[in-house]
């Protein structure tokens, strides 16, 4: 049951006074109740409303309360704006806040914690204890000399519950310590102190058990009439810290005995165990002694490069199990050797990581023995990754493969931002420096399966095998973000830079060329760089031959000129009500390219495939809503009329982690409610990236925008979506509505996507109308909404504005 607060929005003052009114509604939205006003603000006296929908007064779906875009802004304590329909046929605009909300059926129930005796308690909790906890309880009765025992006492020693055993006879599973126990057991009668023993006991069935026995006094009457007590099986612990022991042991000889630098930290960075190679290296390398114990963080505070690289190669051991990498290592003084580094994570008895073991052999002569060979031709001298030989070829053989396997593959192509800098601040030797450490950094981020290379001076290709695109750009804007983090101290000035980059993702139409493609992966991050820098454009690798359509570079160059400019020409095509009446107007937003003085704009046709080439499909669509809520600001009147205000979305801003916070940050400055913008999402994309569309919907609604499935009856995933996604309205696809007034296979597909939407509480839209026979078939189907030629063409944006009436008073509207 929810209680809303309904308030009329912008009430007539010349008419007479509409007191706020209280309805209460229950779940299945039946009106339960309403309070005095409600007859002068809907028209119903109480006793009607009662019973009534709350549908019978609204004056569409999707002014329902229940509604998720409404829902979503009650439940965060905002208030939403819907259209009510008066007893007399009028329609009115409200706000409707949430007072109360109470779950129907719910019963508030009491409960408290009491204190209770033990010996009031259910005896089978005893039992439960003790098998829990492996322990067992025993009594001695002084004035009968008799022994009891719980039936825990008897598991912990392996016999029969309730055999016929003597207190002699239990001593001797004692075994060495039946003196000391009964010494004790005549201590604690005398003087009526506690006792504790530590204890070897041989069970029933020759299984060596380790205990605690412990026991004390019961007094009565001042006196001392029993003994009782406990037994505790401490086996399983004890057996740990041997295996701890054994398993250390093992670790030293194995340390002692290898000639490689051998060192294990736990998961606090605390040194465990080194061997004195490991050790002599550390004190070459830093002019210190470590001390098992010792924090490596704490160590190396006063090598800060050093320190940060350290905490990400074992940063990265804690979050796999086992990982080699090659690398130089840092010595004062000397020339760096290199050696193969070899991490394996610990783990414990839960399968938790408790640290990690470092084992590093000096592969520095291997590497000079191949100086003149195959390693030096195929590695970068100064990073030790692939070069762009190496690369090209390990490129060449992975697409030969991937002909063998249908999945996206991508190219990341990065180049440092303004790195030629850092000449002027220090010196080339400083400069390699950087670029080392700032490989093996970016080194710990790549997958196994995947290559890092260096190109040239300050530029890195990264090759992304059998990789999702969504997953992709994350990995992309990873790197981004890492190369903008790391920071290179040098005689006390941080040495620190961004990159731009262009990432390629290469499906089966991607060249096969390797050369082909990284040009296109660096005519990206151009753009990149072009547009403000530290930033990854993404496009889809194209055949070589589209490159030289005609008019391509002028579109492009036209397209970009109207970014910077902000100069996109808007239209508008209507939404029509085509199952009832619905009062307001519903749009969708349109998109034009000027090209020039005499020429046609640009259709989305032409310029929206370069859009997505170049990446630049992201901020058209920003700039269109920007745009947009800018020109609808400036026309406050048309507030209460606009119910439905769309935009079409590109599969980058769909994969964008950050577009639920611009529509937040856009639509927070608009007069206008958060609900009548509804974003366009394409089933294609709905159907490569269900869980990124659902992340998206769920964030989208925070705002309080709604979300329309675009293209739904494409393809067989159509009803699932329908279904199940969080979406608030379903757009049919123009498949399913060309012939639609005769072809009866596709009337029953678009009545069972509309049935789905019904049932789920979703509206839905018919695209595509284009003469009378296909609207009176949409009509009869029960559609709520039409879109298409016959209903409305495109028009200019300002066509929308509203009306100019001069009055007494002054100008309204325009």
């Amino acid at each position: 049951m929810k209680e809303f607060l309904i308030q009329r929005y912008r009430p007539d003052p010349s008419g007479p006074t509409v007191h706020p009114t209280q309805l209460r509604v229950a779940d299945d939205g039946r009106i339960i109740q309403s309070d005095r006003h409600a007859e002068a603000m809907f028209g119903y006296d109480a006793s009607e409303l009662t019973e009534l929908s709350v549908q019978h007064i609204l004056a569409s779906r999707q002014d329902d309360p229940f509604a998720p875009i409404h829902r979503h802004l009650l439940d965060n304590g905002q208030k939403a704006l819907v259209t009510f329909k008066h007893k007399d046929g009028f329609f009115f605009t409200a706000t409707l806040g949430l007072r109360l909300e109470t779950p129907d059926a719910d019963q508030a129930a009491n409960a408290s914690i009491l204190l209770k005796d033990c010996a009031e308690m259910d005896k089978r909790l005893l039992g439960l204890a003790e098998r829990s906890a492996d322990f067992g309880l025993w009594e001695l009765d002084l004035s009968s000399n008799e022994v009891t025992w719980s039936e825990g006492m008897y598991r912990l020693l392996e016999l029969r519950p309730g055999i016929e055993l003597s207190p002699e006879q239990a001593l001797f599973y004692c075994q060495a310590h039946q003196n000391r126990v009964r010494a004790l057991f005549r201590r604690c009668i005398r003087t009526g102190r506690p006792f504790s023993i530590e204890l070897s006991v041989m069970t029933a069935r020759q299984h060596l058990l380790r205990g605690t026995l412990a026991g004390r006094a019961l007094k009565s009457g001042g006196r001392v009439q029993k003994l009782g007590g406990v037994m505790v099986n401490h086996s399983e612990a004890l057996h740990h810290d041997q295996q701890k022991q054994q398993a250390l042991q093992l670790l030293k000889a194995t340390a002692t005995a290898t000639p490689d630098l051998m060192v294990a930290i736990d998961t606090d960075f605390n040194l465990l165990h080194f061997n004195s190679h490991w050790e002599q290296q550390f004190r070459t390398a830093f002019n210190l002694v470590p001390q098992p114990g010792d924090n490596l963080k704490s160590l190396l505070s006063e090598y800060p490069n050093e320190r940060r690289l350290m905490e990400r190669l074992w940063q990265r051991a804690f979050e796999r199990d086992h990982y080699v990498a090659e690398m130089p290592l840092h010595c004062v003084g000397e020339s760096s050797p290199v050696f193969e580094f070899h991490f394996q994570s610990i783990r414990g008895e839960k399968n938790e990581v408790v640290g990690a073991v470092r084992i590093a052999r000096d592969i520095s002569s291997r590497v000079q023995q191949s100086g003149n060979g195959d390693y030096r031709m195929r590695h970068d001298p100064v990073t030790g990754l692939m070069n762009r030989r190496s690369f090209s070829e390990h490129l060449e053989r992975a697409i030969s493969h991937k002909r063998k396997r249908k999945s996206l593959d991508g190219l990341l192509f990065l180049d440092l931002d303004d790195f030629e800098q850092f000449s002027t601040i220090a010196d080339s030797g400083t400069c390699d420096r950087y670029l080392r450490e700032l490989a093996s950094t970016l080194g710990l981020r790549v997958r196994q399966r995947d290559a890092l290379a260096r190109l040239a001076g300050d530029t890195f290709a990264l090759f992304i095998e059998n990789c999702p695109e969504s997953r992709a750009r994350k990995i992309a804007e990873e790197m981004r973000e890492q190369i903008g983090q790391f920071q290179f101290e040098w005689q006390g000035k941080q040495l620190q830079a961004t990159a731009s980059g262009g990432l390629l993702i290469m499906d089966s139409d991607a060249p096969e060329q390797p050369d082909i493609l990284l040009a296109q992966a660096a005519d990206l991050c151009h753009t990149a760089k072009t547009s403000g820098r530290n930033r990854i454009h993404t496009a889809y690798a194209f055949p070589p031959e589209q490159d030289k359509e005609a008019g391509s570079d002028r579109q492009l160059k036209q397209l970009r000129h109207a970014l910077d400019r902000g100069s996109l020409i808007l239209e508008f095509q209507a939404l029509k009500p085509v199952a009832s009446v619905t009062w307001g107007d519903h749009i969708e937003i349109l998109c034009r390219i000027p090209a020039g003085p005499d020429k046609a704009p640009l259709k989305p046709e032409h310029f929206l495939p370069v859009a997505e080439r170049y990446d630049l499909a992201k901020a058209l669509d920003r700039l269109v809503i920007r745009q947009t809520i800018a020109w609808l600001s400036q026309h406050r009147l048309l507030e209460p009329r606009l119910k439905y205000c769309g935009f079409n979305l590109s599969l980058a801003t769909v994969l964008d982690d950050t577009f639920a916070d611009f529509m937040e940050q856009v639509v927070a400055r608009s007069p206008f409610a958060a609900n009548c913008f509804c974003v366009e999402i394409r089933e294609s994309h709905a159907t490569q990236y269900p869980d990124e569309i659902a992340v998206l919907c769920d964030s989208l609604h925070r705002v309080g925008c709604r979300i329309a499935l675009e293209g739904a009856g494409a393809s067989v995933e159509s009803y699932s979506l329908a279904a199940n996604l969080p979406v608030d309205i379903i757009k049919l696809d123009k498949r399913v509505m060309h012939h639609l007034e005769n072809d009866p296979v596709q009337q029953i597909m678009v009545d069972a996507l509309h049935r789905i939407a019904e049932t789920t509480g979703k509206e839905t839209v018919a695209t595509f109308i284009e003469n009378d026979e296909t609207l009176r078939k949409v009509r009869s189907l029960g559609i709520h909404f039409g879109q298409g030629y016959r209903l409305a063409k495109p028009q200019p944006l300002e066509k929308l504005a509203p009306a100019v009436v001069d009055l007494s008073t002054g100008r309204i509207g325009g």
